[in-house]
Formats: structure tokens, C-alpha cells, sequence
């Protein structure tokens, strides 16, 4: 298969993201229904975050079992700064976009849509990770491997759609389809660059400060997510939407895990 070939697929894997957008456009949902999109949108969100974690990881326990210690000292140090960066760093700028905001300014969906842009790029953090991992397949000659990735990545990437909406819907917001676009190019178009990267330039280094990057701005977004719910008291509903969340992130994750990957 040629690198074209395989960074084409790479893009279709990224972008079926798109397929869960639309859910963004309902009009005025029920309380109830945003209450169930916004936990869903968390537990797909919270099993992101330890898939990402898991993998961002797995180098310094494996380096840790072989007693490399300098290995996973400088492995280690990677994953604490990136999350470090990706956690502290929304947690500050949101603090200097509330400066910046004016009273009285009208822009009640501001906070959702920032939301669900922070949920878009941690998101695409991840994804380039995971097209790094199809592109360095390929490079490797494995080419069923990468074909098998890029089949399970697009079935997983196709539920990260919820995670990026589930705010604006929770607040009632009805996006356009031009800011549709722009988030799904976002959180799905790192997908192509990390398959392109990755056929030329594989780095540990580089895939675990991407992963730890993703996992602390998921982390921080599943936080906001959480309180927003709360406001809601619909603790039932809640609670099925995480566990239907959850249950979304296994099910399509599994079929990467059967086939070896």
C-alpha cells in the first residue's frame, strides 16, 4: 500500500468524528435529553482519558521492567510536564479569557462553545498520537496492523463527536454548521497529520507529550462537563449517560484491542 494510500485512510479514520456533530443541531432539546447528551459526552470522555493515560504510560512501565531507569525517568518526566501543561494551562487561560470577556456582552453561549472547543483540540492531541501510530505501522511494513487501526480508530473517533457537542447541547446552544466543521477539523484532522508524521518520523518522546497534552485537557474538560450536570439535578439520567458513555468508549475501542493492536 502507498504512503498516499495509507494517509488517505489515516484522514477517513480521523474524520468520522463528523459522524457524531449533527447531534449538535437538535432543536431545543428537553432537559432531560441534555442532560443525557452531556453525561454521555463525559463517559465517552472519561474512558478518552484513561485510554490516553494508559497508553502515555505504558513506555515508562515498560522501561521501569527492564530497571532503564534513565529511560523512564526522562519518559516520566515528559508525561508529568505535558499533563502539567495541559491541565494547569486551560485551568490559566481560562482565567485570562474571563478577564477578557465584557460585562454585558451577550454572549451567553461563550462558555459553552469554548467548552467544546477545548473538548475539540484535546481531542485532536489524542488523535495525532493515534495517527502516529497507523503512520509508523506502515512505515514498519505491517500494513494489516495499520489497516486494523485505522478500521478501530474510525469506529472510536465516530463517538468522540458526542464529547465535542455534549456541552453546547447541555446548554441548549445550537451550533451553525460552519462551527460544526471547524470543530471536527479539530479534533479529526490531527488524525492525517499524525499518520503523514508518523510514516517519516516515529519518537516516543513525541507520541507520550501528545498523549500526556490530550489527557490533561480531557481532564480538565470532563471537570467543567461534570458541574454543568450537576446544575442540571437530573441525577438518574446522569448517571445512565455516563454508563452509556463509558460502555460507547469499550465497545469501539475492543475492536483495536482484538485484533492485537
Amino acid at each position: 500500500m502507498s504512503a498516499t494510500s495509507v494517509a488517505l485512510l489515516g484522514a477517513i479514520a480521523g474524520f468520522t468524528i463528523f459522524l457524531g456533530l449533527p447531534v449538535g443541531r437538535l432543536r431545543a432539546p428537553a432537559l432531560r435529553l441534555r442532560a443525557m447528551l452531556n453525561a454521555t459526552a463525559i463517559g465517552v470522555l472519561i474512558f478518552l482519558l484513561w485510554d490516553v493515560l494508559a497508553h502515555a504510560w505504558e513506555p515508562v512501565d515498560g522501561a521501569l521492567g527492564k530497571h532503564d531507569y534513565p529511560v523512564a525517568v526522562g519518559d516520566g518526566l515528559v508525561l508529568v510536564v505535558g499533563l502539567a501543561i495541559g491541565l494547569l494551562g486551560l485551568v490559566y487561560f481560562d482565567r485570562w479569557m474571563a478577564t477578557r470577556k465584557a460585562p454585558g456582552d451577550g454572549a451567553s453561549d461563550q462558555p459553552a462553545a469554548q467548552l467544546a472547543l477545548l473538548i475539540a483540540v484535546g481531542i485532536g492531541l489524542h488523535n495525532f498520537a493515534e495517527g502516529l501510530a497507523i503512520g509508523s505501522s506502515a512505515a514498519r511494513g505491517e500494513i494489516a496492523l495499520a489497516v486494523l487501526l485505522i478500521i478501530g480508530f474510525g469506529l472510536h473517533n465516530a463517538t468522540e463527536g458526542f464529547g465535542i457537542v455534549g456541552p453546547l447541547a447541555a446548554a441548549g446552544v445550537r451550533p451553525s454548521w460552519g462551527r460544526l466543521l471547524l470543530l471536527g477539523l479539530i479534533g479529526g484532522g490531527p488524525t492525517f497529520l499524525g499518520t503523514i508524521v508518523g510514516q517519516r518520523f516515529a519518537n516516543a518522546l513525541v507520541s507520550i507529550a501528545f498523549l500526556a497534552l490530550a489527557a490533561g485537557s480531557i481532564l480538565y474538560v470532563v471537570v467543567e462537563m461534570l458541574a454543568v450536570g450537576r446544575r442540571m439535578a437530573v441525577k438518574s439520567v446522569t448517571t445512565w449517560g455516563l454508563f452509556a458513555g463509558l460502555t460507547l468508549g469499550f465497545l469501539t475501542d475492543a475492536v483495536v484491542t482484538a485484533g492485537g493492536a
